[in-house]
């Protein structure tokens, strides 16, 4: 059983499916501290196992930007560094003698309490770990580069970590957004897991994590900044700290993705089309790659390939348990219990023995009456769940469906 330490220190990546992948952090409603316990170990699988390979020069304005201008234009800047009050700060605060754990909350507490440094969010507050740590403000990846060279100083493990968050759609059911949450995980000798996340998910939220090296960090600080100078049509930044970021990770599909959306703002079509592929190369199933295929085809007038890809992207929905999940969660916001019922039971059969489909399931269930159908799958749900904060509210509900059972029995009687 891994111990798992939350603190409400985070962000989060999201993107349209019209529109490139960025970091964008949502904003803390509050701030606490709570500890529950993760039962089930994260994946570790890095991004950077693949080569960059060829990128094509960008042709804009009249002007060619190559890899050798990204090269001599952009620094690599240490976003972990640290300098002298920080170390100060650590061996004040974290507690040298404390255990991994005490070292851990110490250095947490320290980090959000006002009498102290006061951490606050700020969504535009971007830098690295000395330059959120002097103006006390971050948003959710900038805190995360701070928080990471402060436990690394007080001797404990800790990395960055990618969350994977279950898909969105509107509601004429297309997939609009793939969101995307890192926050820092730290690992103890002895075989425990504290997570620290400023702007927390939900449990159910978490369809997959890996940890992160701290190159594909830097990575997404280069996107982040590409993505700002695309929206304020600046083109050749963008694709320029977006080469950078590829070097550093190229096998993260979400980069040539907005590489493709640069070409495409520049004219380069074909190049754009490559660039999807390329995102495509490292995960066959990337959706956003697909619908950016859809629009940019649409754009060069090639219908057929267009229609190709709203037809696999349609393959692609119908084969996702959570967008099943996503119907029945509509059907039951209007009352039609017995059709999120049928959604539900299509999501499991594609994802059997997932936590929060079986406890929906079961919710379903109990509104439709069948009291002992809702205890079983609950009972499922309660032993498949990963999160003990998870499996208590799991508990509480059973037993409230539990104590209908014996009332209803009583009156029967």
């Amino acid at each position: 059983m891994h111990a798992t330490l939350q603190s409400m220190l985070a962000w989060s990546t999201k993107a349209r499916h019209a529109e490139p992948f960025r970091v964008n952090p949502r904003a803390a409603q509050a701030v606490a501290l709570s500890l529950f316990v993760l039962l089930a170990g994260c994946a570790g699988h890095p991004f950077g196992a693949a080569s960059l390979g060829h990128v094509e020069p960008l042709q804009i304005d009249g002007q060619l930007f190559t890899l050798e201008d990204a090269e001599a234009t952009l620094d690599a800047p240490d976003l972990l560094a640290l300098n002298d009050d920080m170390r100060s700060f650590v061996a004040t605060y974290s507690g040298e003698r404390a255990s991994e754990r005490g070292r851990l909350v110490n250095l947490h507490q320290a980090v959000k309490s006002p009498g102290i440094l006061d951490m606050r969010y700020d969504a535009f507050a971007e830098g690295s770990a000395q330059q959120v740590f002097a103006q006390g403000s971050a948003n959710c990846l900038s805190y995360a580069h701070m928080f990471v060279a402060l436990a690394r100083e007080a001797g404990l493990d800790a990395r960055y970590q990618w969350l994977e968050v279950r898909p969105q759609w509107t509601r004429m059911g297309d997939r609009v957004a793939v969101r995307l949450h890192v926050n820092v995980l730290v690992k103890t000798r002895r075989g425990d897991r504290y997570m620290v996340d400023i702007d927390p998910l939900e449990s159910q939220d978490i369809a997959g994590s890996r940890t992160l090296r701290d190159e594909d960090a830097v990575a997404l600080y280069h996107n982040n900044l590409a993505m700002d100078a695309l929206s304020n049509d600046e083109v050749s930044t963008a694709w320029l700290h977006l080469v950078k970021a590829l070097q550093l990770s190229p096998a993260m599909g979400q980069l040539w993705v907005n590489l493709g959306a640069t070409y495409r703002r520049s004219g380069q079509f074909e190049a754009a089309e490559r660039a999807y592929f390329r995102a495509l190369s490292h995960s066959g199933g990337d959706r956003s790659a697909m619908n950016n295929l859809v629009i940019l085809y649409d754009q060069m007038g090639r219908e057929s390939e267009r229609s190709y890809w709203v037809d696999r992207v349609d393959r692609y929905r119908q084969a996702n348990p959570y967008y099943h999940s996503w119907l029945g969660d509509t059907a039951a916001e209007s009352g039609d219990w017995v059709s999120a019922r049928g959604h539900y039971d299509e999501a499991l059969e594609l994802l059997p023995g997932d936590a929060q489909l079986l406890y929906g399931a079961g919710l379903i269930r109990y509104e439709l009456g069948d009291l002992a159908s809702a205890s079983d799958y609950i009972e499922q749900a309660m032993k498949a769940a990963t999160y003990l904060t998870d499996v208590q509210g799991y508990r509480i509900q059973l037993e409230a469906v539990q104590r209908e059972m014996e009332a209803a029995a009583t009156v029967n009687e």
